[in-house]
């Protein structure tokens, strides 16, 4: 019962964040999967892209029912590089140890947070 209500917090946080922000997925689910429930770095991450799906189309049918919030044209594009490289680095996921995912995630959301503060700041 801990884990199904634990499970919801972390949907509720990620769902608010995603809507919010963009991201959710893999800043708030992956950590809490992890520190939260015990999974293994590798379970976080696939497991959190896995509740990615539903939450993408929900949001994304909401904002283009608002209208003029989507670009389609970047949306065209960039899913097609996006899918490509997701596909073998899910290969390269699972070559990586866990420990090495753990610590590259890690540097990818302070160097992310430094530039965007940056970035706001000039």
């Amino acid at each position: 019962m801990k884990t199904v209500l634990v499970s919801l917090v972390i949907g509720l946080v990620a769902g608010c964040t995603a809507a919010l922000c963009g991201v959710g997925g893999g800043l708030i689910m992956v950590p809490a999967f992890k520190y939260l429930l015990g999974l293994d770095q590798k379970q976080a991450i696939a497991t959190s892209l896995a509740i990615i799906i539903p939450t993408a189309i929900l949001t994304t049918a909401k904002y283009a029912k608002a209208g003029g919030l989507i670009d389609w044209r970047i949306v065209g594009c960039t899913v097609v590089g996006a899918c490509l490289a997701a596909w073998f680095a899910a290969d390269w996921m699972r070559a990586m140890s866990s420990p090495s995912l753990t610590k590259g995630f890690a540097v990818l959301l302070v160097v992310s947070g430094v530039l965007m503060l940056w970035a706001e700041a000039k």
